[in-house]
């Protein structure tokens, strides 16, 4: 009963809201037409789930960025969007009532990255602001703020209806069997893939050039008061920070590698790291602010050149190594065991692993364009010729020879072949089933108020309670 009156009572304030911007507009002599013209419907509330309000704008809203993101919505109708609006702001609703707290400064840090990358995608604030019909930073940054703080709620919300969920050897082979053999999944033709890496390494007394230009670069922003922004412009070689300064915010659940993180917090606020290496180089970190367990940092990435001498090393090296595997000296995974510089494939034969489920295997339709590339050419049983791969991320170049393992043409599902696939398919419909009791449980609990234009969506769930 206590949830349905704090329903009522936001109800009561959002049309209080719409009441007094009608009496407003009668103070300024805005005469009401209603009974001459059509009556223009005010932006009503579409429904209300706990202490959120849905506003029919807020449908509009998300139709347009739908749009704006390429996203297709010929089948997509108001009542769904309805619907999926209802969904997050329950998930939020309760992660609130749960104690599952997204911090502000997470919000604002979050609000930050993508105001960010905004300004740099458009070109610069104004044209930002512009874009978005919004008067100024502050009324654009409030409205960020709240789509953050709800969306991240919802999101901690699901993770936690789901994070002890798994699915047991049993329950995978009985999700398989239930399924009728004529309504089985076809998975698409894949490929296992094999490297072998060899990483060009930078003489020392490269390495040493950029230490001494990074300590000299520390020494003029303490002795001269230099700005620490203008020298990561102008001399940094991360491209994701370099144009912003070597600005980045982060967690200590960033996915940035170990070494970087534990420099970055060990630091105070205005400090300043001596040089230090990592996989992409090396860096100092400078800390700009510290907002509880997130940091504020800008930093410099500087890579030693590595010279032709060691490319080409680098290269006759792998075309050795091709061409003993290809004479039966050493298998294939032998050779990457023995040869490859790369930690995280070379105890595995060379194998790669799918980013996306860790398996081996890569299907053709959803496989990343530059690895594609790389091997759309190659028969099987063939080693390719040694490639130059560049670091996106601003690290050293590496060089590598691939070979496809294994090839699966387009197949019917198969229990024993595709146990991975198969196990992944009923985890997912475990944690569906579980969403969907919580939901059900949680929509008898919790105040709902659906507009009355709205009632007559077949809604998935029973937000209408009849």
């Amino acid at each position: 009963m206590i949830k349905k009156i704090k329903g009522l009572f936001v109800v009561f304030i959002a049309m209080m809201g719409m009441v007094q911007a009608q009496e407003t507009d009668e103070a300024m002599g805005v005469k009401d037409s209603t009974s001459s013209t059509k009556k223009v419907k005010l932006d009503g509330i579409a429904a209300v789930v706990g202490d959120y309000v849905i506003l029919e704008s807020d449908i509009d809203k998300t139709l347009i960025d739908l749009k704006n993101q390429g996203a297709s919505t010929e089948d997509i109708t108001r009542c769904s969007l309805l619907g999926k609006l209802m969904e997050d702001r329950l998930y939020a609703h309760q992660a609130v009532q749960d104690s599952l707290l997204v911090s502000d400064d997470m919000v604002n840090a979050q609000s930050d990255r993508q105001i960010q990358q905004l300004t740099q995608q458009i070109g610069s604030v104004e044209k930002m602001l512009s874009y978005y019909k919004k008067a100024d930073m502050e009324s654009f940054r409030e409205e960020l703020f709240e789509i953050n703080k709800l969306r991240m709620l919802s999101e901690k919300m699901q993770s936690k209806i789901v994070e002890e969920i798994e699915v047991t050897p049993e329950e995978v082979r009985q999700f398989f069997y239930k399924i009728p053999e004529d309504e089985r999944p076809v998975f698409g033709a894949e490929l296992e893939i094999a490297q072998i890496v060899k990483l060009p390494e930078a003489p020392e007394e490269e390495k040493q050039k950029v230490i001494n230009q990074l300590k000299e670069i520390r020494q003029d922003v303490l002795e001269n008061d230099a700005s620490f922004n203008v020298k990561a412009i102008l001399y940094s070689q991360d491209p994701g920070s370099k144009s912003k300064g070597g600005f980045y915010s982060m967690t200590k659940e960033t996915p940035f590698v170990k070494e970087f993180k534990d420099v970055a917090f060990s630091l105070q606020e205005g400090e300043i790291s001596e040089p230090f290496e990592t996989s992409f180089g090396y860096h100092i970190i400078y800390i700009e602010k510290i907002r509880g367990q997130e940091l504020d940092l800008r930093h410099i990435l500087m890579i030693p050149k590595i010279p032709q001498s060691a490319i080409d090393k680098a290269t006759h090296e792998l075309d050795t190594i091709r061409q003993q595997v290809l004479d039966g000296k050493y298998t294939f995974a032998e050779a990457a065991l023995n040869f490859s510089d790369e930690k995280e494939t070379k105890f595995d034969g060379g194998l790669l692993r799918n980013p996306i489920n860790f398996d081996s295997r890569f299907e053709l339709t959803k496989m990343d364009p530059t690895l594609y590339n790389q091997v759309r050419d190659l028969k099987d049983g063939e080693i390719s010729r040694p490639i130059r791969e560049d670091d996106q991320r601003g690290g050293p170049p590496k060089f590598k020879i691939m070979k496809i393992s294994n090839r699966y043409d387009e197949h019917e599902a198969d229990f024993a072949k595709d146990y991975m696939k198969i196990q992944e398919l009923a985890l997912r419909e475990k944690q569906f089933k579980a969403i969907k009791e919580w939901m059900e449980e949680h929509i008898d609990d919790t105040y709902i108020h659906v507009d009355a234009e709205s009632r007559d969506c077949g809604f998935a769930n029973n937000w209408v309670k009849e």
